[in-house]
């Protein structure tokens, strides 16, 4: 994408292969994490996931205070190639990473095609055991079911854009404010959440951001310029508050997914539900982009967009009645592991 891409479908392509990259080393990390967090209490894994969330938060500011600036400076190509770049890095620290290699005996019997395809009908016969407990199951459905509101974040951008005319610069520094804000929702939820039960973390979080979030309409209606607040500043101070809301609600649930995995799967169970829960990202975008067009909310008629936020964010109250389905207590209450033969 920094030298050659030239048409969307080589573009794709490339954000395909991108992601699917990222994908494999995130796998890998996360079972990283939930290993080291096993047999751990619930406080200590909880600081874990907020010590591995706030450094990509910490990387996130860092890549936000140059992205937009870039752009504008220097364009999107070389923005591209640096971050290439980057994730040599994250290659070149890999080695560092202390693990127990399996014998030369035991990689070459593990490496064969029999011994592969037994080792995977296991695995998934593992999963299939672990999932179909309830107290695996019904956490996982309820955070599919919130992930999978609609959203209006596509309308919202176009109207920044083409409509008040926000610039790569400025949206950079809105992307900068978010990751501070995220960071700043990781130490609220490790320094005052962790022993707070789990659904009153859902139920408050959940209710005061859909609340915030009708604050948009002001800025859609133009409220906002006769109540003396220009767009630049609103639309960052309204982006810090319903980030930190977010990160501080979505913090419970790495955790809750850190736990629920059984010994034996680990890795791979974790990596399940946060596919479940990227999965209900999806179809909430999905969902959204439907309402977005019943709508007729395009990147140039916004006449209804008002209408759009004010639907997406009252549809986020809806999984609240299924609260039942989470973990009764604080997430302290329970440390014991489930283990899968």
């Amino acid at each position: 994408m920094a030298t050659i891409v030239d048409d969307k479908y080589s573009a794709a392509l490339s954000i395909i292969l991108g992601s699917l990259a990222v994908a494999f080393s995130d796998v890998v990390v996360d079972s990283m994490v939930v290993e080291r967090a096993r047999g751990e209490s619930q406080s200590t894994s909880g600081s874990l996931q907020s010590l591995c969330w706030g450094s990509s938060a910490f990387g996130a500011i860092v890549s936000a205070y140059f992205s937009g600036s870039l752009v504008d400076t220097y364009g999107v190509r070389f923005v591209f190639g640096v971050t290439a770049f980057l994730p040599l890095m994250t290659s070149a620290v890999a080695v560092l990473v202390n693990e127990k290699r399996l014998p030369t005996e035991e990689r070459s019997i593990s490496l064969s095609s029999s011994r592969l395809i037994e080792s995977s009908k296991q695995q998934i016969r593992q999963i299939w055991t672990a999932v179909k407990q309830p107290n695996i199951f019904l956490p996982t459905l309820f955070i599919f079911l919130w992930q999978a509101t609609p959203q209006s974040d596509s309308a919202m951008f176009y109207f920044v854009t083409n409509k008040i005319g926000f610039t790569p610069e400025f949206l950079g520094r809105v992307t900068l404010v978010t990751s501070v804000a995220s960071l700043l929702g990781v130490g609220i939820y490790n320094s005052f959440l962790k022993a707070v039960p789990l659904r009153k973390i859902f139920l408050v979080t959940t209710i005061l951001g859909s609340a915030l979030g009708m604050t948009q309409v002001l800025l859609v209606t133009g409220l906002n310029r006769k109540l003396g607040i220009s767009d630049e500043w609103f639309s960052i101070g309204d982006s810090l508050i319903l980030t930190v809301l977010g990160q501080a609600s979505f913090m419970p649930v790495l955790v809750l997914a850190a736990r629920l995995c059984p010994l034996g799967v680990e890795a791979t169970l974790f990596a399940t539900l946060m596919s479940i829960s990227n999965a209900g990202s999806v179809a909430g975008g999905l969902v959204g982009a439907g309402l977005t067009q019943f709508l007729g909310v395009t990147k140039d008629n916004f006449e209804n967009l008002a209408l759009l936020i004010v639907i997406c964010n009252l549809s986020s109250l809806l999984p609240l009645p299924l609260l039942g389905l989470l973990p009764d207590g604080s997430p302290d209450a329970d440390n014991g592991q489930t283990k899968v033969d």
